[in-house]
């Protein structure tokens, strides 16, 4: 078998009515491709990780996900350091990797470069033990994730919406972090480790960031009074987030984070329990991922 499709039926807001024309237009996609494969659906939180580990256990050449950041972290996370091309249709309400990489909105011109495309290697971020591909963090960012995920209305609406009521009762935690040339301890809103520039919907925490240059940007932003952090918020969206009085930020391959307050932090949006500690670390070009061509 030459790939293996796999399809989130909620991604995006989107109701499970459509999984059917989803499935079909993927068909078709293959079809037209003139490869063979084989299209399956999620049911359930971190299904994707498992069909994954079992397309690549059976040797396809190429794993395609058609959803959001969340499910494309499950899948990526199966096919890094093993070899198959890692294809993206995005299906989700921010797509921050997907955007990063280039690739289209629509479905159709979508899966014609995940079947395709050129292949492109990319860097692969580590905290705690889990990947992500595209932000991961501590802090207000963490807290914000999980909030999000709670909701039913997603986009850049439900986000804003989000993002004002938490932080003006948020209270910044304490962290000490090091690496071979960082020794930071200080207050601060959050901590973001940044393998792309955005979290999504183009809003920018690493203007920085690069997917494939071997390092993450690690990004301090400092305890901010709620209405100053909701001004300098915009600040997201320009491209100009150094420019916030007091932020610092650094290439770095590895890091240590201490704190504690910390209890929970996020890899491409999803939260996962701490203890306190965390590591941090980048494995250079370790995902093939399907780009459009040069």
């Amino acid at each position: 078998m030459d790939v293996g499709v796999i399809i989130n039926p909620i991604s995006g807001g989107s109701r499970r009515a459509s999984v059917a024309d989803r499935v079909s237009l993927a068909e078709d996609a293959l079809r037209m491709a003139e490869l063979d494969g084989e299209v399956v659906v999620t049911e359930r939180q971190a299904h994707g990780r498992e069909l994954a580990r079992s397309f690549v256990e059976r040797g396809v050449g190429a794993v395609v996900v058609w959803g959001g950041d969340g499910t494309i972290n499950e899948v990526a996370s199966e096919v890094a350091f093993r070899g198959p091309a890692l294809g993206i249709v995005p299906g989700g309400s921010g797509n921050g990797l997907a955007r990063e990489l280039g690739l289209p909105r629509a479905p159709g011109p979508a899966f014609r470069i995940a079947l395709r495309g050129r292949p492109r290697s990319i860097d692969v971020g580590e905290l705690g033990g889990r990947l992500f591909f595209n932000v991961a963090g501590v802090g207000f960012d963490a807290l914000l994730a999980d909030r999000f995920n709670a909701r039913t209305a997603r986009g850049p609406l439900g986000y804003f919406v989000s993002t004002c009521r938490e932080v003006l009762t948020y209270e910044s935690h304490y962290y000490v972090l090091r690496a071979s040339d960082v020794a930071i301890s200080q207050t601060a809103l959050l901590v973001a480790l940044a393998n792309t520039r955005q979290y999504g919907n183009n809003a920018q925490i690493a203007p920085l960031a690069r997917l494939d240059d071997g390092l993450l940007e690690l990004v301090v932003l400092p305890a901010l009074e709620p209405l100053v952090a909701l001004w300098h918020a915009r600040r997201l969206f320009s491209g100009t987030v150094h420019e916030i009085p007091g932020v610092r930020m650094q290439s770095i391959r590895k890091l240590e984070i201490a704190s504690d307050a910390l209890d929970t932090f996020h890899v491409d949006g999803e939260v996962v329990p701490a203890t306190g500690m965390l590591s941090a670390s980048v494995h250079p070009h370790a995902l093939p991922v399907r780009v459009p061509d040069a």
